[in-house]
């Protein structure tokens, strides 16, 4: 009985006096679209059958032959009336082909599609689609006019098509290959989505992508920044650490890592993949400089001292490297000063007191250095204020004060 129902309704769309009214107005000598989709419309409500959404589409289909002539013509393509008929009717074939491929039984009782004519329709249709690669020129129209949510819609229809139940035949999987140019449209499709801020699909096509060879570094860098927008840490952190096993050559990965690990709080950690990153670029004096930076931080005071070396003696003119260990020194004795104060005997004091201010002292010439090496520098200037003052070195500290001032 359902057979019979389902046939029935497929001869009812053939005898719909509307498609055949919407199919005059498409095929005329002059077509007239916008009747067209009318009556079909009109159609589709009477009797929403795989052939009438087949008729559907074919009126997009139609509209788009009529713009590739024009074109052929010399008459120039509306591309924006082109590309909407191609979407328009690839949707109405996916609703088509999806009532199409419903299953049921013949006459003598064997399982078949409702209308295995219409799919068969449908798969050429999208073929030539895929081959003639409308819905990327589409995309590529859509780009230029800065509509990126089109343009990755476009393209990632394009793209899609290969992996429509409908195109799984053998015959039709060899005709669309994905070789180079599949991959890269489908890597066009992540760019747009991301310019188009639409993360979640952006992230879905990246991952896809980002084991591959085709722009391998430049996937797995806006996967990260992908995850970075939506807050995965996770994502992103695990992101970076394959990339940079993969990626050896190519210090971005490490670099944005040892950042969320500094900005983070987790500076052991990032010290760690510093020296990662020292072994692999060992005359990056930045590298040497934050590391030393981070030490200092971590009370690693020794080892702070000879990272500012190693950076000096890379590069020389690195005034912060100078500072650094000025600051060294000038840090231990802060502590110094604090420990000092809960002493309560007036010789073990008088002792404390003197240590601190010889530490005070050796932090002295280095902060004096880095001055003069970056004389704009504030943070130097206000550490030598606070050194002249504790030294009662009047001359320096009024001097020094005025630079402050006229800055």
């Amino acid at each position: 009985m359902a057979a019979i129902v389902l046939m029935s309704a497929g001869c009812y769309a053939q005898k719909n006096p509307l498609v055949k009214k919407a199919k005059s107005y498409a095929m005329a000598e002059t077509p007239d679209f916008s009747a067209a989709r009318t009556a079909i419309e009109e159609a589709i409500e009477a009797a929403p059958t795989a052939e009438t959404y087949y008729w559907a589409g074919m009126i997009g289909y139609q509209e788009l032959t009529q713009e590739n002539y024009n074109q052929m013509m010399g008459k120039g393509v509306n591309q924006a009336k082109a590309g909407y008929a191609v979407e328009e009717s690839y949707n109405y074939w996916l609703k088509a082909d999806e009532l199409a491929t419903v299953m049921t039984l013949d006459k003598k009782g064997r399982e078949v599609m409702t209308d295995a004519k219409t799919h068969s329709n449908i798969t050429k249709k999208m073929l030539e689609y895929y081959k003639q690669q409308e819905l990327v020129k589409y995309g590529i129209y859509l780009n230029e006019q800065k509509d990126f949510d089109g343009a990755y819609t476009a393209f990632k229809m394009h793209t899609d098509i290969p992996e429509l139940a409908m195109m799984q035949d053998p015959k039709l999987q060899k005709e669309m290959p994905r070789d180079t140019t599949y991959t890269q449209y489908r890597y066009y499709a992540a760019i747009f989505a991301v310019q188009a801020e639409r993360h979640e699909e952006a992230i879905a096509l990246l991952e896809e992508l980002k084991n591959g060879d085709y722009e391998a570094i430049s996937v797995n860098q806006f996967l990260y920044q992908e995850y970075v927008a939506i807050k995965d840490t996770v994502k992103f952190v695990a992101t970076l650490q394959d990339a940079i096993v993969r990626f050896p050559q190519e210090s971005w990965f490490l670099q944005n890592l040892i950042n969320h690990y500094i900005y983070s709080g987790q500076e052991q950690t990032a010290v760690d993949y510093l020296a990662q990153a020292i072994e692999r670029e060992p005359n990056v004096a930045q590298y040497h400089l934050i590391k030393g930076n981070l030490n200092e931080n971590l009370g690693h005071y020794e080892e702070a001292m000879q990272d500012f070396d190693n950076a000096l003696a890379i590069d020389p003119t690195l005034a912060d490297a100078v500072a650094g260990k000025g600051r060294v020194y000038y840090n231990q004795a802060v502590k110094l000063n604090e420990a000092a104060a809960m002493i309560s005997d007036n010789k073990a004091y008088k002792k404390a007191l003197d240590e601190m201010n010889n530490v005070f002292r050796q932090s002295l010439p280095y902060f004096e250095k880095a001055h003069e090496m970056d004389p704009q520098e504030r943070s130097y200037m206000q550490i030598l204020k606070s050194l002249y003052y504790r030294f009662h070195m009047d001359a320096k500290y009024e001097e020094i004060a005025e630079k402050l001032n006229n800055l």
